[in-house]
């Protein structure tokens, strides 16, 4: 985690943490850097740089001002309008693009927004490339054996870039996503809640070409309502949708459309650990899991543990973040992982999270099974979470005091193969996490309280 770029890119709210005068610096840095780097080549060609954007009010300001800096420093900038965080990747390996953008903040609401990378291999910035841009912001840049403070060269004459409108771009991402459709969806009614962001025109399209009866909800946007009440963070409007409706499954994307939560026929909320279990399930049935492994993060449920051990599948467990999932799968060879979010990663289609296509996969296990989306995941039992936080004065010392270690592990002993806990430190915040799994929700919270309070006792937290 860096000064400005976290796990997920550049994000705060707009005008406040994240200006227009950061974007217009990050364009002018990769615009330049790109072109040094063919430069240092002997390429004497322009650097090209493809951006997409969701619905914020404020993203085309910052799509305005990355545009100008990138073509100050010498790049083209390719601009697809708005589309989905995945489909930016996809186009950036696909096209060879030295490096793609993506201005969105996720699941936030409107007012934030963020700057994402991706480098020409559709994946997340190489850590090197966000170190230097974070110096050169703070005008202490040095790169390719030179110090350049924060005074890097404009281009000039013939040398300064254009902007391409590239929506043809996004068209072919989304008929790639039509080619990956193994079954006609004929017959089948859907129910999509696209957030009014990035998916509110994407997805309808993939899914009628492909044959459904598709009914939409939350998609309008107005540049102000992206996540409001909207989309995977708040699927209790597509649970109701779908029930009064009589659809037969319902998916639900968040503000870039990067992850995907489903509904199911009955109205039941099914989560990222319900479509690795039933993804990897239906994987594995048909021979197609590689190295038997599904990848999931330390906060996948205990029950989806015990369902993978049951049906003799391996799993592995990541920190918590897309990145460390692709990470894992791309030094192993896996082709399914994800997160509780519905941030699902299918390698040997996308090399990001990407909700449209998880959306289709749960079709196609659906539709390969003839059963009903309830049906097939009702093996899986989802226990009991119970999550606290406690605010301390230094993450390190409250993890390794002696006293809470000894009360973490009588609480794990207690629990036996019954349950588990799990304490981690907060990524960005003066917290300690504490969870547990239980067969009860009573038990949960006593099991949570009574390490919480000896953190207390000792004053290590900070209340």
């Amino acid at each position: 985690m860096g000064k400005y770029f976290g796990t997920d890119g550049f994000r705060g709210e707009a005008n406040v943490t994240l200006n227009a005068e950061h974007a217009y610096q990050i364009g002018r840095f990769l615009g330049w850097y790109y072109g040094e780097l063919r430069r240092q080549k002997g390429d004497a060609t322009t650097p090209q740089i493809v951006i997409g954007k969701d619905t914020r009010r404020s993203s085309y300001m910052f799509e305005s001002m990355l545009v100008g800096g990138l073509v100050a420093s010498g790049a083209d900038a390719y601009i697809l309008h708005v589309t989905t965080t995945p489909s930016v990747a996809y186009i950036a390996r696909v096209d060879q693009f030295d490096c793609g953008i993506m201005i969105s903040a996720s699941h936030n609401p409107y007012y934030d927004n963020g700057i994402k990378l991706i480098n020409h291999n559709g994946e997340k910035m190489d850590p090197e490339v966000i170190d230097l841009i974070e110096a050169y912001i703070d005008g202490n840049l040095t790169a390719f054996g030179k110090s350049w403070g924060g005074d890097i060269p404009k281009a000039k004459r013939d040398k300064i870039g254009r902007s391409i409108d590239y929506a043809s771009g996004r068209n072919r991402y989304i008929g790639y996503l039509i080619s990956l459709g193994v079954y006609s969806f004929k017959g089948i009614k859907v129910a999509l809640d696209c957030a009014n962001g990035s998916a509110w025109n994407i997805a309808p399209s993939v899914f009628n070409a492909l044959g459904a009866t598709v009914s939409v909800i939350n998609a309008n946007p107005d540049g102000l309502n992206i996540n409001a009440n909207a989309g995977s963070t708040h699927i209790e409007g597509l649970q109701k949708y779908v029930v009064e409706h009589g659809m037969d499954v319902g998916f639900a994307y968040d503000g870039d459309a990067d992850r995907c939560l489903a509904v199911d026929e009955k109205g039941n909320v099914v989560t990222g650990d319900h479509i690795l279990y039933l993804y990897g399930r239906y994987m594995k049935d048909r021979d197609k899991l590689v190295n038997n492994t599904v990848v999931t993060t330390v906060m996948s449920n205990f029950g989806l543990y015990k369902a993978f051990d049951q049906l003799g599948i391996d799993y592995a467990k990541t920190k918590v973040g897309d990145k460390y999932v692709y990470e894992y799968m791309s030094k192993h060879g896996c082709h399914i992982g994800g997160e509780q979010s519905g941030h699902i990663i299918f390698s040997k289609y996308a090399s990001t999270g990407d909700g449209i296509l998880t959306s289709l996969k749960i079709m196609q296990a659906m539709i390969g099974q003839k059963k009903k989306l309830s049906t097939i995941i009702e093996p899986l039992y989802i226990y009991p979470q119970v999550l606290k936080n406690v605010r301390v004065g230094d993450k390190e010392a409250a993890q390794n005091d002696p006293d809470v270690k000894q009360a973490v592990q009588r609480v794990a002993d207690l629990l036996g193969d019954t349950g588990r806990i799990l304490v981690r430190p907060s990524g960005t915040e003066p917290l300690i996490r504490v969870m547990v799994e239980a067969e009860t929700k009573a038990q949960c919270e006593e099991l949570v309280d009574s390490v919480i309070q000896v953190i207390r006792d000792k004053g290590l937290a900070d209340e």
